[in-house]
């Protein structure tokens, strides 16, 4: 017999007839949870008619997202557009979908803290797919404006299709949370801030500590600080695109989207909402999306002072392609080439698909190759960027399932990756010559500690270049120098590191 928690997912069930798009008028209201029910019953999600086959389409879909991750390992923002679309939910419903998705996603750690708390048991002793619809409920409860009861009784009509008679428990545990707002959750399951400041703060905010104990020291032990940035690191991320030089003026470009020229990339253009992918420009090749920060790291290496010749250009780790293709539309206009390396065979494609039509050459190689590949030989680049694999824990508004599948022991394969690469990159430059050194992420191990112990392996002289003058005049918050640490909560970009070397 299965025992609680061992049982596995049930196969996703597809909305029946009658959920296709125009089939009559009977779209949820986002605001109460209803789809638009008829007199006497055949609402969606069980109901009077007793029907468990289909159920609401927006928290269905929201719930087969929840369950690709959990289940499979997927990625939200892989499996949450073909999901959407498989069920043909457009405007209020998919954003409701993408809302209830990404925001339990990234509320997780706390919402099963309360879960356990209001069930009586540790919530990884409920079957899976009653924990994910659960989670879906007691976000709606806790972080919408959906009515209590409009939330427990989708979440009971939604465990009835998964949950093999688990409805009476899910409705008395979702009962049991709405009786408490989430700030009274917090009170009762937190320890004090005084008490416990990363344990208070990594159930109020939905962190793992680890995670908050690593923002603390790198924003120099700043309570305040650290809580503006978690606080910042749940909110729904901007879309930026990079308007590439030569191809796309920014003006033009925000008025064509109706959005608007961002705040410090000369590229950037903010995107209010919509589908970037269907914008004219990406497919014509004259942007693509990507968030400031990248932007800015990407052109200070191009714009870093430079003594000689400055035609040969490297990127090191470079798929997908952002900023390989910014500096391949910079490259155009300085009469440089971009060498671009990739050791992922699908991600190197990636990159030669994001740079077609600029100076280009993508090889398919390990980085660490330097010397040994006749393709990469020793000091032979005159800019260098080194956008080394990292924890990503600087992008985590974008990816709200990193946040719980990372750990502390992720931390030492890569920062050895981190420093070999940029030992290589330091060797693949001629003497002079310029090294970016990018991480998405403000991990001191992933950023001051790499530098410094890949400079002093390198075997030959290394200087720090101030990075602040690299960057556009007048940005705030960039610290003492010479490395530069961007952040959500100061320059509303990923947490972005950037520190410049020149070779000796």
């Amino acid at each position: 017999m299965t025992g609680p928690g061992e049982r596995q997912y049930p196969r996703p069930v597809r909305s029946g007839p009658g959920s296709e798009p125009g089939r009559g008028d009977r779209r949820r209201d986002p605001r109460d949870g209803r789809d638009g029910a008829r007199p006497g019953g055949d609402r969606r999600g069980g109901g009077r008619t007793g029907r468990t086959d289909v159920v609401d389409r927006p928290r269905r879909a929201a719930y087969d997202a929840l369950a690709a991750v959990h289940r499979d390992d997927a990625y939200a923002n892989l499996v949450l557009p073909a999901i959407l679309r498989d069920a043909g939910l457009y405007g209020r419903d998919a954003a409701f979908a993408t809302e209830l998705t990404y925001g339990t996603l990234r509320a997780v750690g706390t919402l099963d803290a309360i879960l356990t708390d209001a069930a009586g048991r540790d919530v990884e002793r409920i079957d899976p797919p009653v924990r994910d619809a659960l989670r879906l409920g007691a976000y709606q409860l806790l972080h919408t404006r959906v009515p209590a009861h409009a939330a427990v009784s989708a979440t009971v009509d939604l465990v009835k299709t998964v949950g093999y008679g688990a409805s009476g428990f899910a409705n008395a545990v979702l009962r049991e949370v709405a009786g408490r707002d989430a700030d009274a959750w917090i009170d009762r399951i937190a320890p004090s801030m005084a008490d416990d400041p990363v344990g208070h703060l990594a159930l109020a905010h939905s962190h793992p500590q680890w995670i908050v104990r690593a923002f603390r020291e790198a924003l120099g032990g700043d309570l305040g600080e650290t809580t503006r940035l978690l606080i910042e690191d749940n909110q729904p991320p901007p879309v930026h695109l990079c308007a590439r030089p030569g191809l796309a003026d920014p003006a033009e470009l925000a008025d064509e989207v109706g959005g608007a020229p961002g705040a410090f990339s000369p590229y950037a253009v903010y995107l209010s909402g919509g589908a970037p992918g269907d914008l004219p420009a990406l497919a014509q090749g004259r942007a693509h999306v990507q968030d400031e920060g990248s932007q800015l790291v990407a052109a200070a290496l191009a714009a870093g002072p430079l003594d000689g010749p400055d035609g040969r250009w490297l990127d090191l780790c470079a798929g997908p392609g952002g900023k390989t293709g910014l500096l391949g539309a910079l490259a155009v206009q300085r009469d440089a080439r971009v060498t671009a390396v990739e050791v992922a065979e699908h991600r190197a494609r990636l990159v030669e698909r994001a740079t077609r039509g600029l100076p280009v050459n993508v090889l398919h190689t390990d980085g660490r190759t330097v010397g040994a590949d006749p393709k990469l030989p020793e000091e032979h680049f005159d800019r260098v960027l080194v956008d080394a694999p990292c924890t990503g824990l600087g992008s985590l508004r974008r990816r709200p399932e990193s946040r719980w599948r990372r750990q502390p022991s992720d931390l030492p394969p890569l920062t050895r990756l981190q420093r070999e690469l940029l030992t290589a990159g330091l060797r693949a430059t001629r003497p002079g010559g310029l090294v970016a050194y990018v991480t998405c992420s403000p991990h001191v191990v992933e950023t001051h500690v790499t530098v410094t112990e890949a400079a002093r392996r390198c075997g030959a002289p290394v200087d720090f270049v101030d990075a602040r003058p690299l960057l556009p005049a007048g940005m705030p918050g960039l610290g003492a120098g010479p490395t530069v640490q961007l952040w959500p909560h100061r320059h509303g970009t990923d947490a972005m590191f950037l520190a410049v070397l020149r070779r000796g």
